[in-house]
């Protein structure tokens, strides 16, 4: 599976210009819907970039509606906005707003996961969510949202890990250190432990081997220290696909 992967697609580097950003065309549906809608909701959180934030979240909605067959796919990215909202919500202090937008987050995650097609990416799209906003989060809310990270990268690990030999240095990477991270922050340490000789082993001489090093040598650092990627989605991008689809 290579859709998208926890800092799945979480921590590529996205210019903010829209000379950069070329207008999602919705109506081909030869695009998957991930890729029509990851780099604006990057932009958001990664450049503070909202107006390509609220495109991602309008392009959504039409997607719902354009293409139910990936309802589930969908639902994940809608509640992967909606927390990112929530914790825009919470840093400027409207807690009615963060209580409103987290749930509506939850909600759309739990919806994702229900679906029965249509949704293979809801696992990675919801666990990195978590992983990438579970710090920002109030602190009574924040063992609950690792929790949930944990779980979804569980999933992940469950549908990629007899395979994940064979997966892309990027998403090995990110599945990997999310299983990591996720397992430091809910107690499991010999679990983490048993993810980490993994990582070391099945990333060596990638960017990622430096990373697991350092948690092996200070395993209180996974709970700081996040999975840097170095070559995310570029096959991937909008504009890569436009380019190749007109060839």
């Amino acid at each position: 599976m290579r859709v998208v992967t926890s800092l799945v697609m979480l921590l590529v580097a996205i210019g903010s210009a829209e000379a950069q950003s070329p207008e999602p065309p919705l109506s081909d549906t030869r695009i998957a819907v991930h890729t029509l809608v990851r780099e604006d909701v990057f932009a958001g959180f990664l450049s503070n970039d909202m107006v390509r934030f609220a495109r991602a979240e309008r392009n959504i909605q039409q997607l719902l509606k354009d293409r139910p067959d990936q309802r589930g796919n969908l639902l994940a990215w809608t509640g992967g906005a909606a927390l990112y909202r929530s914790v825009l919500a919470h840093e400027s202090g409207n807690n009615g707003e963060f209580l409103k937008l987290l749930q509506a987050a939850r909600t759309a995650f739990a919806e994702a996961a229900k679906e029965t097609s249509g949704n293979e990416a809801a696992a990675a799209i919801t666990g990195g969510s978590y992983a990438v906003f579970a710090d920002r989060l109030p602190e009574p809310h924040r063992a609950t949202a690792w929790a949930d990270a944990y779980s979804n990268y569980s999933l992940l690990w469950k549908q990629q890990g007899p395979a994940i030999d064979k997966l892309p240095v990027h998403h090995r990477g990110e599945v990997l250190g999310g299983l990591v991270q996720s397992a430091q922050r809910t107690g499991r340490t010999e679990e983490m432990a048993q993810h980490l000789d993994r990582m070391l082993t099945l990333m060596k001489g990638t960017s990622y081997e430096a990373t697991a090093q350092q948690w092996k040598d200070n395993p209180a650092s996974a709970a700081t220290t996040r999975v840097t990627c170095k070559a995310c989605h570029n096959p991937g991008r909008l504009s890569s696909t436009l380019a190749s689809l007109q060839k």
